[in-house]
């Protein structure tokens, strides 16, 4: 667990300088509010007691400048601890954003799309609150107690003996919860992550909840999750709560201690008043700083479960790695793509998605692929831009391993159109051209006039400037297909590849977008399942359960392959008779 910590805290090596001023003003602070009780004691001793009033008022307006002096203090110590936190919490989203940018797909899937967003909220800002609070609370509180058991004994030492029991059984006490809260509140964390998955669930996918009519279903997911962490917290916080009665309890203990045995002692002669005055000053201060270690324990405790979850993200392994390209490398793609006896297969399954695939495309070559749910045609496409690794076997580009090839060159040069189009919030304008940077106006309606999207964009009341919902939530199913068709065409990639994406396109629009896509100088994949989408390729790649039955034209695949004259008869007159 204190790896995890320094791992995470290793992020304010940067802000020494202002660490080491908040932590000298802390030091002056705390050095002049110890010295209050002290100056008090003796302006009753050679003060009050003598009934010396220029005695009173010299140490009076000494002890008001002092109280003054540490206001200033504190607030330019609150000031550092606040930029350094800030600061600290800023670089660690970044990087926490940086390194999850880097995931392979088989990262990701360790990691739930909540439990990602909850790490760069709730945990960035819990471990944010705790350095502010440890550049202002977490340092002042423990060096109060010290400082006050000290001052306590060099007035009377006495009367300080009993320090030396309850301070010792505090602390000791202290560390027994934070040991225990800190279990408690990585079991906080992991609900958060369950009501957020939820929650993230049900926003993205109310359509599908209102037209099913799962509301009560899910409304009920949403009470048990919520409960849950309603629960688990309650518990916690309950836990370390409980602490202060039983902080409070000793210490208030310890001061009657102090006022009876300082009463018998000053009764006798043996003791001044003012020492006493000033003992029990320092013990109630020491009680006001122990009394913190209720909040401190708590703050930590949930800094040391969110650094924890923080930490393993940070210290995930990249398992994509990145080969140094040499010279000859940086040639661009020509289209032409080699699978040479190529298996993969998911991480943590043992059965094989894709098995020896051998085949080789040719630059600019159009390629339909067919086969069943389940026959690994995503797969397939998923190693072409190198989203995940091949198990077995190896990829090629211009008879280059893609191995070699950098990640960012690699894919600039692929279009890649998912099965599920994926749409941002922002304009119709923003969303083509982000497939290209710093793309023209002319380039975007060029690429919106080959997606066939052209027409309707024009209508609308903002034409390109109109925007859209979030995944394109106010907008049809064709359309978003269309938009991130688009999207892909603005690139001029010289791998263009279409995953089942004209699913919810008519015959004729997805006729037309095959037309334009005849003046693109590039290679085209295209998985469908419309065999007439299929007769306009120039071979036609047949998989069944992730492997190669058939990779050939048209017309030798309708003499050579049974199960490719059976799509075709099942299909062909169905679709002839729709565009009839």
């Amino acid at each position: 667990m204190a790896i995890y910590v320094k791992r995470v805290l290793s992020f304010l090596k940067p802000y020494k300088l202002p660490i080491i001023i908040a932590y000298s003003l802390t030091l002056l602070e705390l050095a002049a509010d110890l010295l209050l009780p002290f100056l008090l004691g003796k302006m009753i001793n050679e003060g009050i007691k003598t009934h010396d009033l220029n005695y009173v008022i010299t140490w009076g307006s000494i002890m008001i400048a002092i109280s003054l002096f540490t206001l200033i203090i504190g607030l330019i110590n609150s000031f550092y601890a606040s930029h350094t936190s800030n600061s600290f919490a800023y670089d660690l989203r970044k990087t926490l954003f940086d390194k999850i940018q880097q995931f392979s797909f088989s990262n990701l899937s360790k990691y739930p799309t909540s439990a990602l967003v909850t790490r760069f909220t709730n945990d960035v800002r819990q471990v944010q609150n705790t350095v502010f609070m440890g550049l202002r609370v977490m340092v002042r509180a423990p060096l109060i107690v010290l400082g006050g058991v000290i001052m306590a004994f060099v007035v009377n030492a006495r009367l300080a003996l009993i320090f030396l029991v309850t301070v010792p059984l505090l602390i000791g006490f202290i560390f027994w919860v934070l040991r225990h809260a800190s279990r408690m509140f990585n079991r906080v964390q992991t609900f958060v992550d369950t009501v957020n998955r939820v929650m993230q669930e049900n926003l993205a996918n109310m359509r599908l909840i209102k037209a099913f009519v799962r509301r009560d279903h899910e409304a009920d997911r949403f009470v048990v999750a919520n409960r849950n962490l309603a629960v688990m917290t309650r518990k916690a916080f309950r836990f370390v709560e409980a602490s202060m009665p039983i902080l409070l309890f000793i210490m208030n203990l310890s001061i009657i201690f102090i006022l009876w045995f300082g009463n018998v002692q000053s009764v006798a002669g043996q003791t001044e008043v003012g020492d006493v005055v000033a003992v029990v000053n320092y013990a109630l201060r020491t009680s006001m700083a122990i009394s913190m270690f209720t909040f401190i324990t708590l703050a930590f405790s949930r800094a040391k479960a969110s650094s924890e979850r923080i930490a393993k993200v940070l210290d995930e392994p990249i398992d994509m790695i990145e080969h140094k390209q040499s010279s000859d490398k940086k040639q661009p793609l020509t289209g032409n793509i080699t699978f040479e006896s190529v298996s993969f297969a998911y991480p943590n399954m043992t059965q094989h998605a894709l098995t020896d695939l051998t085949f080789t495309i040719d630059p600019e070559e159009h390629v339909a692929i067919l086969g069943s749910t389940g026959s690994g045609k995503t797969t397939m496409f998923q190693l072409i831009p190198r989203l995940y690794d091949t198990t077995k076997g190896e990829i090629l580009f211009n008879d280059i391993s893609i191995k070699q090839f950098p990640l960012k060159t690699l894919r600039e040069q692929i279009g890649y159109v998912p099965q599920n189009p994926l749409l941002f919030s922002g304009s119709i304008a923003e969303n083509i051209s982000w497939g290209k940077e710093q793309a023209t106006k002319e380039e975007i309606i060029q690429a919106a006039t080959d997606a066939q999207i052209h027409d309707m964009i024009e209508k609308l009341p903002d034409q390109y400037d109109t925007k859209i919902g979030q995944r394109g939530v106010n907008l049809s199913g064709g359309q978003q297909q269309r938009l991130s068709i688009a999207r892909a065409l603005i690139r001029q990639p010289k791998i263009l590849m279409f995953d089942d994406s004209t699913s919810a396109l008519d015959l004729a629009t997805e006729a037309r977008l095959l037309e334009a896509l005849e003046k693109y100088d590039c290679t085209v994949l295209m998985i469908t399942q419309k065999i007439s989408t299929a007769l306009r390729a120039d071979r036609i790649l047949l998989l069944d359960n992730g492997k190669i039955v058939a990779f050939d034209t048209h017309e030798n695949l309708m003499k050579t392959s049974e199960m490719y004259q059976h799509i075709f008869e099942s299909q062909y007159r169905e679709e002839m008779s729709h565009v009839n």
